[in-house]
């Protein structure tokens, strides 16, 4: 990108100070990053929720040698008012990156670029940099770091002691969580490294140096005899030294052992075996909630696990030094053994009934008797007419960057993808006013939000999308374009609070599409939306199906998600019966979605695209506020 040279400003929430931390806990989860990272590379802005922040008290007492300003909301630049914080931007810029993963993923991988020596910063990121990459709105994992467990230390610590409860239940999820077996890629062979040590009878041992080992930074890690294999892998890569030979090399007998016969790996850090940026996220609100309920003289005695990782945490080089820089005095707690099973089983009665739900949607089974039942009761897919079906942009005459094939895609697929694009084009025409803000959600590279854009110089053009690639992708081209009335988020979906008049998807992927018509809802605006992805539709924690009440009192979830699964039935090269039958299907899905809708007083008609050879998954939602 080419404005990636340039100065970043990080904006955090700042709602008050609370023992050794500032909060919400998001904010002090950011701070504890970037001492842990030593980065220096962002102007920090904190944005107070009252008017009565003291400058110098926040600077002086909780942020190390971090330098901060403080800024009110109301200067905050206009892209970033539309979004949740943490958010970054490039000064004077229209890139903007918001929610914490997306903010803390950045500032990790900005760190390795400005020096690529620090590889342990690089390292938690995880595998593949896949660590909390993964959306809240459909990850249970990243919901849960992200999302629950701040607001639920958040809340435990605001609730007074007589409605303050024992113990949050998404921190007993965790707990759960901890106790559950390991997967990593290559796990194989670390469960036969494992039996190996199992079947000696011996301990492994991290081969330090002496009495103890030096990291990279100068800290001293103490030698001690680690009680399993796990922790001697882990600690081997964090003080970047090899598990010694003697526990790598396997016996024959180990070698030819079944895959079924292997012990399972149990947690060191909160996603496994390695330190990622989960456990940064983790660690100050766990640490705040220790520290207010041995306060409070609670037992911690079914929180283990949780124990036992809040200490090793602590063993980890750098965790302690930016602790210290955070004010954060870590704890030093007794080590606990046993929790009672009884403790760990009500917490999980939502996820427990989501995966249960998930778990029922694994089925066998045609789509007749479903499409039977609702024709039964007068349901069948309907589809309005097209308003416009030969309209299309004069693609030879627009400039290249606008094309969507340009050199990213074959010559067929990008005819095909201009096709898509006439359609919603077209849609977005007839609904669009000048002054109207309109939101490309789930953009990709661009494809749709760049060529409105540039069509409509008098509206403005959000582009919302999580893969960062893929915008910057998107931002390259609006600027070889000279584009002034585009802005670009990278962001979940929920992390956008802002304004506008018309929201557009193309194949917004399963439950993205509902989040979309969601979104529109609340603010009110018109959509138009090409679903995506039908058989990735199942039950979220905010969203179930189906979604209309005239479909809820005919089908069950079951029969619902038996029509998600037969609608993705439309590739070309299935025979014509069964790429009928899922046609109709995604009639039916998207016929709940749009009764879903008027129940929220839209209109909304359900299109198919024109031709319907543009894709396979070619209805498109119109919906429009009454």
């Amino acid at each position: 990108m080419k404005d990636s040279a340039a100065e970043e400003h990080l904006y955090l929430d700042f709602s008050h100070q609370y023992r050794d931390s500032i909060f919400p806990l998001h904010t002090s989860i950011s701070l504890f990053l970037l001492s842990y990272c030593d980065c220096k590379l962002f102007k920090i802005f904190l944005v107070p929720t009252g008017e009565d922040a003291d400058d110098q008290l926040v600077t002086k007492n909780f942020l190390g040698d971090l330098q901060v300003h403080l800024i009110s909301r109301h200067q905050l630049p206009v892209v970033v008012q539309s979004c949740c914080l943490p958010a970054v931007v490039v000064k004077d810029g229209k890139f903007c990156r918001a929610g914490l993963s997306v903010v803390l993923r950045h500032i990790i991988q900005k760190t390795y670029d400005a020096d690529p020596s620090k590889k342990d910063v690089l390292e938690l990121l995880g595998f593949k940099k896949t660590c909390l990459k993964a959306c809240a709105e459909v990850s249970q994992w990243t919901r849960l770091c992200e999302i629950s467990i701040p607001l639920a230390v958040e809340g435990f610590l605001a609730a007074s002691p007589e409605h303050r409860q024992a113990v949050p239940p998404d921190i007993l999820q965790l707990e759960r969580k901890l106790g559950e077996p390991v997967r990593v890629h290559n796990d194989d062979k670390i469960r036969r490294q494992k039996l190996q040590q199992q079947k000696a009878g011996a301990k492994a041992v991290v081969p330090l140096l002496g009495k103890e080992a030096a990291t990279e930074e100068g800290e001293t890690v103490e030698a001690h005899q680690l009680s399993s294999l796990e922790l001697s892998i882990a600690f081997s890569k964090l003080l970047v030294q090899e598990v010694s030979d003697a526990v790598n090399r396997e016996a024959p007998h180990i070698r030819r052992a079944k895959t079924s016969d292997l012990p399972l790996l149990d947690h060191v850090f909160a996603e496994g075996l390695y330190f990622t940026l989960a456990d940064i996220v983790l660690l100050p609100c766990i640490h705040q909630f220790l520290v207010s309920s041995k306060k409070q003289g609670k037992n911690l005695v079914n929180l283990p696990l949780i124990s036992s990782w809040y200490q090793r945490v602590q063993e980890v080089p750098g965790v302690k030094k930016a602790a210290g820089k955070c004010n954060m005095e870590l704890l030093q707690l007794p080590e606990l053994t046993s929790a009672p099973e009884e403790q760990l089983q009500e917490f999980s009665s939502v996820s427990d009934e989501l995966e249960e739900e998930n778990e029922d949607s694994h089925f066998i089974g045609g789509p007749r008797p479903t499409m039977t039942k609702l024709m039964e009761n007068g349901v069948e897919a309907k589809f309005s007419p097209h308003p416009c079906p030969s309209w299309t942009l004069d693609w030879t005459s627009l400039p290249s960057a606008v094309r969507p094939g340009e050199g990213k895609m074959s010559r067929d697929r990008a005819l095909r993808k201009q096709q898509q694009l006439n359609n919603l084009v077209a849609a977005v025409t007839k609904l669009a006013k000048p002054g109207d803000v309109i939101v490309d959600f789930c953009s990709g590279g661009g494809h749709v939000g760049i060529v409105l854009a540039h069509m409509m110089p008098s509206c403005q053009v959000v582009l919302i999308e999580n893969k960062e690639l893929s915008l910057v992708r998107a931002k390259d081209r609006s600027d070889e374009l000279g584009l002034n009335n585009i802005w670009f988020i990278q962001a979940n979906l929920d992390y956008f609070n802002g304004t506008f008049n018309i929201g557009v998807a193309l194949h917004a992927c399963g439950v993205a599409t509902d989040m979309v018509i969601e979104h529109c809802i609340k603010a009110r605006a018109a959509f138009v939306i090409s679903p995506c992805c039908y058989g990735f539709i199942q039950n979220t924690v905010k969203f179930k199906y189906p979604r209309s009440h005239q479909f809820k009192e005919i089908l069950s979830y079951k029969e619902h998600m038996i029509l998600c699964r037969f609608a993705d039935q439309t590739a070309v090269q299935l025979p014509p019966e069964r790429r009928l039958i899922g046609k109709q299907c995604m009639g039916l899905v998207d016929l709940d979605r749009a009764w879903a809708a008027e129940e929220h007083n839209y209109s909304v008609q359900v299109i198919s695209m024109e031709p319907e050879s543009c894709s396979p998954k070619n209805n498109m939602l119109v919906g429009i506020p009454t």
